[in-house]
């Protein structure tokens, strides 16, 4: 964005050197670039041809910016990403089976540049979440201390079968102090809270507060 504004005001600078410019009272916050021309907003009619602009002056136009956090606003400011995760499973009443049906992901991570992509990315997150409460357990050999089950054969992860509904909501949320764009990351916040909303809502079916993940039949038919 900052680099952006930096090539307009460059361009707009050469644009009020060229002979009867009628942009030379502008500012670059009042022109649009349209069809390959700089035009006032107000009045697409003041315009001038960019590529006479570009071809003014031989020099290319070079625009680099620096972006960092701003450390006082971090000291002053939240800048966590934030979620809600709502869980609905399903009890096979005789095995002692889980599933779950739906998982509802609401998420606040500032501005969301390309929903489409980062909802994929919160998506898959739910089912690692998923694979985390229900499938994933890494047993260890404790006279050797090796991993036993140390390939995809034994050690589960979600499968279709495992991964119903996936809702993801994007809270809108509008963060102008942390950064120009008023992004925050989406890596991790999909998974955390995932399980802990299977493990509630395993509860509210069951009764049974399983606080050792996966949550497996045993643990739920009080065997383990």
């Amino acid at each position: 964005m900052q680099g952006c504004d930096s090539i307009r005001q460059q361009l707009l600078k050469r644009a009020q050197k060229l002979r009867g410019s009628p942009l030379k009272d502008a500012e670059p916050a009042d022109l649009a670039f349209v069809d390959g021309k700089i035009a006032l907003r107000s009045d697409a009619s003041r315009m001038v041809p960019l590529a006479d602009v570009l071809r003014l002056f031989n020099e290319p136009l070079k625009a680099k910016v620096t972006s960092v956090p701003n450390p006082k606003a971090e000291k002053r400011f939240a800048h966590n990403t934030h979620s809600a995760v709502f869980a609905e499973v399903r009890l096979d009443e005789e095995l002692g089976m889980l599933r779950v049906t739906r998982i509802v992901s609401a998420v606040a991570a500032g501005r969301i540049l390309n929903p489409k992509t980062a909802g994929s990315e919160i998506m898959g997150a739910v089912v690692g979440g998923i694979g985390m409460a229900l499938h994933e357990e890494a047993v260890v050999d404790h006279r050797y201390g090796r991993a036993i089950n140390h390939n995809f054969a034994e050690y589960h992860v979600p499968v279709n079968a495992d991964v119903h509904a996936i809702e993801v909501i994007f809270v809108d949320e509008r963060e102008a102090h942390l950064n120009p764009l008023g992004v925050k990351g989406v890596g991790e916040i999909g998974i955390v809270g995932t399980a802990a909303a299977i493990a509630n809502a395993a509860f509210h079916a069951t009764g049974v507060r399983v606080r050792d993940l996966p949550i497996t039949i045993d643990k739920i038919l009080g065997l383990r």
